[in-house]
């Protein structure tokens, strides 16, 4: 008889619930309260590990910030590989490439000191892409065209 009470009881609580619109929020602080959206987004960004992607594409979006308006003008970011923590950087001329290759070491501890530490590990430095040139009468078998404007 005292489990049937039991029971009765229970069901009488769940079916009380249920008519009053189910769990509700307390006076307390809980995991179904409403979230400003900025907390709402860092929240999700932590439970997904989308922290340093995010930081990455904010950095690749402020690099005029972070480079000057002159060296962003001639370079700019292509690609951040995840795994290997690797920054690839292409510019449009092979003077700029070489400037940012001994700008290098300042721009890794400036993103690092930025995303945080170990987030980039290698920035990478293209030159300009060659046009394609197809083989012609005029050209030398196995010439790769004007090497000290294309490198």
């Amino acid at each position: 008889a005292k489990e049937r009470a039991r029971e009765r009881g229970a069901l009488v609580r769940q079916r009380r619930e249920a008519r009053n619109g189910g769990l509700r929020s307390g006076a307390r602080a809980g995991g179904r309260d409403p979230l400003p959206l900025g907390a709402a987004v860092a929240r999700l960004s932590v439970e997904r590990g989308w922290e340093m992607p995010l930081a990455v594409g904010g950095v690749l979006g402020r690099w005029p910030e972070l480079v000057g308006p002159e060296v962003a003008q001639h370079c700019a970011p292509e690609s951040y590989d995840e795994e290997s923590r690797v920054l690839t950087v292409r510019c449009d001329a092979t003077a700029w490439a070489t400037q940012l290759r001994l700008l290098a070491p300042q721009l890794l501890a400036r993103l690092n000191a930025d995303l945080g530490r170990g987030t980039v590990k290698l920035i990478k430095v293209l030159g300009p892409a060659a046009p394609h040139r197809p083989p012609g009468r005029l050209r030398a078998p196995g010439s790769r065209g004007p090497g000290d404007t294309y490198g």
